[in-house]
């Protein structure tokens, strides 16, 4: 259910259970933050979905069953974070939940028009993973975090695009295509260089 893809220094990992809108159980989460930590040969790393969503999140069973505040959420977005690869979040519909952890630990976002995202814990009970608040408020300011995690508002596509919560809005038939072109350019780079404006971005 989780793809892996290797093209010389590029790596694409797919979600791919599209018939349960790619929600994630724990196996899934463990196979994810076990690439994410040995991606260390990744020059860049593109994270997509199969299907019309991203992802909806923990698997409703594995939810009840404890999912909804494992450890393994902040494993997983602090192992990508952590990866010095050039990480493009490439959102083929809505991401929602504990799936926003690993696109807000990406660089650089993109997502068809059709996406929503939004983070529905407070309504179901739980705090959100440690550092996904702190990620987001990073990118769209305390307020709209709040909008978002406290509000429970679905933001579109556009009023993503318009928070700075992603970085552009692409046609599906042109997704992939587009997260390949952004990340050219650091494949073709030297290593060194590529880290070093990478550090620089903080």
């Amino acid at each position: 259910m989780i793809r892996l893809e290797q093209e010389g220094g590029l790596w694409t990992v797919t979600i791919d259970r599209p018939d349960k809108a790619n929600s994630l159980t724990a196996a899934m989460l463990e196979e994810l933050a076990e690439i994410a930590e040995g991606a260390g040969a990744a020059r860049a790393l593109i994270l997509t979905g199969q299907g019309r969503v991203f992802s909806a999140g923990a698997d409703l069973d594995a939810a009840r069953a404890g999912l909804a505040t494992s450890p393994l959420w902040e494993r997983l977005s602090g192992a990508l974070a952590a990866l010095p690869a050039l990480k493009v979040a490439a959102l083929n519909g809505t991401a929602a939940g504990g799936a926003l952890g690993m696109v807000l630990a990406c660089d650089l976002r993109i997502a068809v028009p059709a996406a929503r995202i939004f983070y529905p814990v407070m309504k179901l009970g739980f705090l959100p993973q440690p550092s996904d608040p702190a990620r987001m408020a990073a990118l769209i300011g305390p307020a709209r975090t709040r909008l978002i995690l406290m509000g429970g508002q679905k933001i579109t596509a556009r009023e993503a695009y318009e928070f700075g919560l992603i970085d552009r809005i692409v046609e599906p038939d042109a997704l992939m295509d587009t997260a390949r072109a952004l990340v050219a350019d650091t494949l073709a780079a030297r290593p060194e260089v590529a880290a070093g404006i990478r550090a620089l971005c903080g």
